[in-house]
């Protein structure tokens, strides 16, 4: 099975279209904008005693001034994603949802207060 094509994602405000473009690995699919800059990869990874290993992951690039030489640009990119490492039995599809949700609400909780603090530095 593979995600609704294209993806679309709200970044900076604006909706960006991400049309899947790789789907050569069994177990992933891409998506990446008409510029590149934005990525999307779902990726699932069976490892020892039967483990899986479930990621979604956004990658995000723009140009920036080099810090090094303002008067050129260059790439920057950055990432983040989510990945739930999961027994061959023992959770059902709910329970793992329960955590997830119980997860996703600790970290977006106050305006995402939590993810604030953690880009700031916290621990």
């Amino acid at each position: 099975m593979s995600f609704t094509d294209p993806l679309t994602i709200t970044y900076l405000g604006g909706p960006i279209s991400l049309p899947r473009t790789d789907s050569g690995e069994e177990n992933a699919g891409e998506y990446t904008s008409g510029d590149g800059l934005h990525h999307i990869l779902a990726s699932h990874n069976y490892g020892k005693q039967g483990r899986a290993r479930r990621m979604l992951r956004f990658d995000t690039g723009k140009l920036t001034s080099d810090p090094f030489k303002p008067a050129e640009n260059v790439k920057v990119t950055m990432s983040n994603y989510i990945v739930f490492d999961t027994p061959p039995a023992g959770y059902t599809v709910a329970e793992q949802i329960a955590a997830y949700t119980a997860f996703k609400g600790l970290f977006t909780a106050s305006s995402d207060a939590l993810i604030t603090k953690l880009l700031g530095g916290e621990s």
